[in-house]
């Protein structure tokens, strides 16, 4: 029995400990400001759309950080402390935006928009709120003079 009582105890530090680790990376993440929540769908193929795959499988649940001119996104159910993937502002090539289709509305945040995008040769989708996407366009738009800039 006291057994039981110490196995069980040392479960429930355990869990509480993690779930205290979480909140204290999102917080670090978040501590430089220009944050938000962007789901992320990586190597998308080609000719993919929608309506021939609506069940919203590949969305990854993350965190996006402006620092400079590179986006870092973090997923939000992992413990490491750096970016899982970096977007630098001129590889960025915007392809269009769409409402989430079928399955993807329960993937995905409520009210959430889709940006398809390019970098590096590589179809990618992000999902975000409109006044997450409004911004990401507009720090898209603000690149420096001389840098191309690809928005549709």
């Amino acid at each position: 029995m006291v057994l039981a009582l110490l196995v069980s105890g040392i479960v429930l530090v355990l869990v509480l400990l993690g779930l205290f680790v979480f909140g204290l990376r999102r917080r670090l993440i978040q501590r430089s400001g220009g944050t938000f929540d962007c789901s992320l769908r990586w190597n998308v193929p080609e000719g993919q759309d929608t309506a021939a795959d609506p069940s919203g499988k590949g969305w990854i649940y993350g965190v996006a950080r402006y620092n400079g001119d590179r986006i870092e996104w973090f997923r939000v159910f992992s413990y490491a402390p750096r970016p899982r993937r970096i977007l630098e502002r001129d590889a960025i090539e915007v392809l269009h935006r769409r409402t989430p289709q079928g399955e993807e509305e329960l993937a995905l945040l409520s009210d959430s928009l889709v940006l398809a995008c390019r970098h590096r040769g590589t179809r990618l989708e992000l999902a975000m709120s409109e006044d997450a996407l409004t911004g990401f366009l507009a720090w898209l738009e603000a690149a420096p003079p001389g840098q191309r800039v690809n928005v549709a």
